[in-house]
């Protein structure tokens, strides 16, 4: 190494010097950089080049005895020494500049100071060595020699050097990691190179190692602030970008504002469109392009007159003419945006119909821009799960047949199918108008008369714990001794309690039992309803005293069990619910007798309970209790709540099961499902999960996330009478039998039940080696699972 470096270092010198002065270059025409910081790098990079082209002189010019020689020798060696101090010197006025602009920091650190004093002493003793001969003397032959006190020359940068690494190791977190990591190179590699030099005599080690760190100090410092420069122009984009979203809802808060029917339809039907686009395999651009088209895709409204757009009884013929102008006026308000035309593309078509029976230009097919496509399913969804003057909102079940019945009608098929999908894994029927701040659907109080004469909208209980608070009192002219409130146990697919039979027939409604807030419970459907007093005694407390009690109820549910807590300061009961299945839902509806329910608030937690959370007090309602095949049984109560492990998919093979939809099944789509896929643990939604065919035995397919192509036949045979008779059948239980032939990347399927044949073609894109196939379903039972 020694020898390499002393045949050669003239060369690197030369090398190193020029680029110093290249760096140099780049850092005086540099822009991001603050003037301080680019004067003191102009110093360090100029020092850095001027060392060692001096330096190559006192080898070049060492031993020349000519009058250039003697002159050369010593104006060298002088300036190698003198900058040596100022390449320290432009370090530490470097370090300063991050410090207080980077760094922050109030106050710079006095061991800089203490630094530059050592600096200032160590010019100083260079310039009295050239009158004393302390550091270095030269012979009659021009030959250089050490001196006596040469060793100073060393110690003084190094003793600063040192004073500075403590500086950056103190207030390292200041600063960017990669800065940092430049800086301490510069004060340690010079401090080794300097001791080994003191050995090796005769090499420039320390000066090269220098430059070179200083050279790295430039390219770090650049890379760091080409990153700083990036991060500010996607803060910027993000404010533009922000104060655009902000512009775009106050327009639509003013649509909201104007028609009072359809407050946050727009906002919603924003969220939807993008949650299809999203699913659908859409950019991120283009996700956002989707949104924002569909925040304004009502803006035309502000141009209709008031008193139609908010006018209760049917239009007539002129009237709603008049309302469809509203995409042609928002066509016109958004046209003037020309950096973003797809807004007015939504505004213009986003009422057209897949059938070409739409408006304004009775678009058909592809011809209608897939933007408006999108919004029209976002737009109609919305428009039927939100409550209007004239009806409440339809329940999530019935909306999913008006999509079906108007998918290749009214509805893209594609984006149909898409919103098909979320409503399947939406099990909570989060995808809905919510409710005011307030805890009771815009109200926060009852006052109920006779027992559930006034009651309040559902509120869902599951595995998230709710809690409400209330303040009730009896009132002041009740003559019942029962002047209390009450809670409702109950499932509908609205969330709401009905009392009309055609309703609750409709509308599934079935209801567990009550629960008064003196103890007192009323079991209905449910199996068994137990009570523990934790503190008090309901029946030792007169509620007609007048005066408003605080409660606290807690609720919260897992599969078929209910846990139910009610306290105030002079009671604290639990009760625990054992419903009729894990399948329905479950909703508490507040409501009382003779009393005044105040102050309602409810909060939701965000951890879910685990099993074991609630004691059974009823067995689990089983359907699997029979033997089994190859793997356990399994019962999906709810979409996709139990899944079997996947298996590979050979090239012939079979799965034999017994089939029973669950006696609360009553929509097409509860039966068994068949997934294709493919997980590092061969687990549904395991690592690196990919799906490639979600296939439904009532003869739909769902293709989750491009991976693969799916082509499905479906065909009804004699035993297919409708779609009834096919449930009830389904309800009955029945073997199934699932053929699958795979070809390389094709797998064709085949399964043919209660007069429904299947055959569906899939296509993986890649070149996926392991497929797996799994069980699972809606509300329906598998046993006997066997792969052949």
């Amino acid at each position: 190494m020694y020898d390499f470096i002393l045949r050669h270092q003239l060369d690197m010198m030369l090398s190193l010097s020029s680029i110093c002065g290249i760096t140099a270059f780049f850092a005086a025409i540099s822009t991001n950089i603050s003037r301080r910081r680019k004067l003191s790098m102009l110093h360090l990079e100029l020092s850095a080049m001027l060392i060692l082209i001096f330096d190559r002189y006192t080898y070049i010019f060492n031993g020349d005895t000519s009058t250039l020689g003697y002159y050369m020798v010593r104006i060298s060696h002088f300036m190698v020494f003198f900058l040596s101090m100022e390449i320290v010197h432009a370090f530490n006025l470097y370090i300063v500049d991050i410090f207080k602009n980077e760094g922050a920091l109030p106050t710079i650190p006095k061991r800089l100071c203490f630094a530059e004093a050592l600096i200032a002493m160590g010019e100083i003793l260079v310039i009295v060595s050239q009158f004393t001969n302390l550091f270095y003397s030269f012979d009659k032959a021009n030959v250089y020699h050490r001196g006596e006190f040469f060793v100073l020359s060393y110690v003084t940068p190094l003793l600063a050097l040192v004073l500075d690494l403590s500086v950056l190791f103190h207030y390292r977190r200041h600063i960017s990691k990669r800065v940092c990591f430049s800086l301490i190179l510069f004060a340690m590699l010079p401090m080794v190179s300097a001791i080994v030099q003191y050995f090796w005599y005769g090499i420039s080690l320390t000066n090269i190692t220098s430059v070179g760190v200083a050279v790295l100090i430039y390219f770090f410092s650049f890379i760091d602030l080409n990153e700083y420069a990036a991060k500010t122009n996607r803060e910027e984009l993000e404010s533009i970008k922000m104060l655009f979203e902000q512009t775009v809802k106050a327009l639509v808060s003013a649509i909201d504002f104007k028609d009072r029917n359809t407050h946050g339809h727009s906002s919603r039907v924003a969220d939807y469109a993008k949650k299809i686009a999203k699913v659908s395999g859409k950019s991120e651009k283009e996700c956002d392009e989707i949104y924002y088209a569909a925040l304004l895709h009502d803006v035309g409204k502000i141009g209709i007159p008031d008193y139609i757009i908010n006018k209760s009884s049917e239009l007539t013929d002129d009237e709603y003419d008049e309302i469809k102008t509203h995409t042609i006026i928002g066509k016109q308000i958004l046209s003037s945006i020309s950096e973003f035309p797809y807004l007015s593309v939504g505004a213009n078509y986003h009422h057209e119909r897949y059938d070409g029976r739409g408006y304004p230009d009775k678009l058909k097919g592809e011809d209608i821009p897939e933007i408006a496509r999108i919004i029209a399913v976002a737009d109609a969804y919305d428009v039927m799960t939100s409550k209007r003057q004239y009806r409440d909102p339809v329940p999530q079940e019935l909306v999913r047949e008006e999509i079906i019945k108007g998918s290749g009608s009214q509805f893209d098929p594609k984006y149909a199918k898409v919103m098909l999908h979320l409503m399947d894994m939406d099990s909570e029927y989060d995808m809905k108008e919510k409710a005011e701040v307030k805890g009771l659907s815009g109200r926060n109080e009852l006052h109920p008369d006779k027992f559930r004469s006034e009651v309040s909208e559902g509120i869902l209980v599951n595995s998230n714990t709710v809690k409400i608070h209330l303040r009730s009192r009896a009132k002041e002219d009740a003559r019942n001794e029962r002047c209390l409130p009450a809670i409702i146990l109950f499932d509908s697919l609205d969330g709401r309690i009905h009392t009309d039979e055609k309703k609750k027939h409709e509308l599934w409604y079935y209801e567990s039992g009550e629960i008064w807030f003196d103890g007192k419970t009323i079991c209905k459907g449910a199996r068994k309803i137990q009570r523990t007093d934790k503190t008090g005694s309901g029946e030792a407390f007169s509620f007609k005293n007048g005066y408003f009690i605080d409660y606290e109820i807690e609720a919260v549910k897992y599969e078929d069990h209910a846990l139910i807590r009610i306290s105030s300061v002079y009671q604290s009961m639990e009760f625990i619910v054992a419903l009729a299945d894990s399948s329905r839902f479950l909703y508490i509806s507040l409501t009382g007798e003779y009393c005044d329910i105040i102050d309602v608030a409810i909060d939701r937690q965000s951890e879910a309970i685990g099993e074991g959370y609630i004691p059974r007090i009823a067995d689990k309602i089983s359907y699997i209790d029979v033997p089994s095949g190859h793997v356990p049984n399994i019962q999906i109560d709810g979409y996709h709540y139990a899944i079997t492990e996947g298996v590979p998919v050979k090239e012939n093979m079979k799965i034999t099961f017994h089939a029973m939809s669950l006696p609360t099944a009553r929509l097409i789509w509860h039966c068994p499902h068949i997934i294709l896929f493919y997980s590092d643990d061969k687990k549904v939604n395991g690592p690196n999960y990919r799906e490639f065919a979600l296939i439904r035995l009532d003869g739909e397919y769902w293709e989750s996330d491009g991976a693969a192509e799916n082509r499905m036949t479906v065909n009804f045979g004699d035993e297919f009478t409708d779609w009834d008779d096919w449930k009830e059948k389904g309800k009955a239980g029945y073997d199934c039998t699932v053929d699958f032939v795979r070809n390389g990347n094709t797998i064709v399927t085949t399964t043919k039940n209660l007069g429904v044949d299947i055959r569906n073609i899939t296509k993986v894109k890649d070149d996926a080696q392991n497929i797996y196939v799994a069980l699972t379903g809606d509300q329906a039972a598998l046993t006997n699972i066997r792969y052949l």
